[in-house]
């Protein structure tokens, strides 16, 4: 049986508990063992070099030198990582090894809560086959990427809440390889519920199958 760690704390305002209760249901469901964990500690154990997946959904705070490489380290030899919006891409602010790991780092949505557009750019990739483009209803977010990463959906910002970004497309789904490991990311799910949204919850189950180690 696969092992993953779900480790969830921060910011209340993205639900994390919520998350971390829906993906660990989604997980068990795909047969995997699901480990529960609320402090940063959980990242500095050795016993994380063992395991097939680990779920960061932890907005702002910080972590430890210790902790960050520890986790970098797992995923380089091989544990893959996956997460969603701010829980795993506005997390550790202060921490450019856990940056480098993600491939980006949230800096804005403007506008808060608005309408936009998911568009697709890989729709035969497995992650996305079978899904189209989608409207959806949140944080539009804006982030600094890593130009190595693999975007498979993107995002393009109206200009109307920020003129001078008007026709950036933005990254919004992407996945990307750190040393033997896999990583994927979703900018989607602002609340807990955005998760049921059926693009989303397919697209973040598949992402993280292909991230987990077999």
């Amino acid at each position: 049986m696969r092992k993953a760690m779900i480790v969830w704390g921060g910011w209340p305002g993205h639900d994390p508990d919520l998350c971390a209760s829906m993906i660990r249901g989604w997980l068990k469901a795909e047969g995997f063992e699901v480990r529960i964990e609320t402090t940063t500690a959980a990242f500095a154990d050795p016993a994380i070099h063992d395991l097939s997946l680990i779920i960061p959904i932890y907005t702002m705070s910080k972590i430890e030198k210790a902790e960050a490489l520890n986790l970098c380290d797992a995923v380089r030899s091989g544990v893959g990582l996956a997460g969603h919006h701010g829980g795993m891409c506005d997390a550790f602010r202060e921490s450019v090894d856990y940056q480098f790991l993600c491939g980006g780092q949230w800096v804005a949505h403007p506008g808060n809560i608005i309408d936009y557009k998911v568009d697709l750019t890989k729709p035969d990739d497995p992650i996305m086959t079978g899904l189209k483009s989608f409207e959806h209803r949140s944080e539009q977010y804006y982030m600094h990427v890593d130009p190595a990463i693999e975007v498979l959906a993107t995002t393009t910002f109206s200009g109307e809440h920020a003129p001078w970004i008007e026709g950036v497309v933005m990254p919004v789904v992407w996945k990307k390889r750190y040393g033997a490991g896999r990583v994927f990311y979703s900018s989607l799910g602002h609340r807990a519920y955005e998760l049921d949204v059926p693009e989303i919850r397919t697209l973040m189950i598949r992402g993280m199958l292909w991230a987990a180690r077999e």
